[in-house]
């Protein structure tokens, strides 16, 4: 089996992580984990943003349903599914649909992190989302 390289572009990194997430998202994160672990932001960004998030084969919006699914199932990281339930808004997802990949996660992850999920989803939207 021959490998292929794998692609890592660390400015098209830094520029889909400015484009997915907001300001205060990237500045309440980026800046306290470099002063935490340096060089360790400029990893995340160059692998994940570069690297994972250039392949073929998901749009942007199906990768949101996935990060949402995946760290509404690890449970415990509630600012990150925070972040990528506003993420999420930003690529297309409805706040209807944001609601309903929680609601399909209860029976394969269970009703207890399914109803954290929405927790987090439900303080995320509202921040978003002007009452009227």
């Amino acid at each position: 089996m021959e490998l292929r390289e794998a692609r890592l572009d660390r400015e098209e990194g830094y520029r889909l992580l400015e484009a997915l997430q907001d300001r205060a998202t990237r500045e309440a994160t980026l800046p306290g984990l470099e002063a935490l672990a340096p060089g360790f932001p400029d990893w995340i960004v160059t692998s994940l943003f570069g690297g994972t998030y250039q392949r073929e084969g998901l749009s942007l919006r199906d990768r949101q349903i996935a990060n949402l699914a995946a760290l509404t199932a690890l449970g415990g990281v509630e600012p990150q599914l925070a972040g990528h339930v506003r993420t999420g808004l930003r690529v297309g997802l409805t706040a209807q649909e944001t609601v309903e990949v929680f609601v399909h996660l209860a029976p394969y992850i269970g009703v207890p992190k399914a109803l954290a999920g929405l927790r987090v989803a439900a303080a995320a939207l509202a921040e978003e989302v002007p009452a009227p």
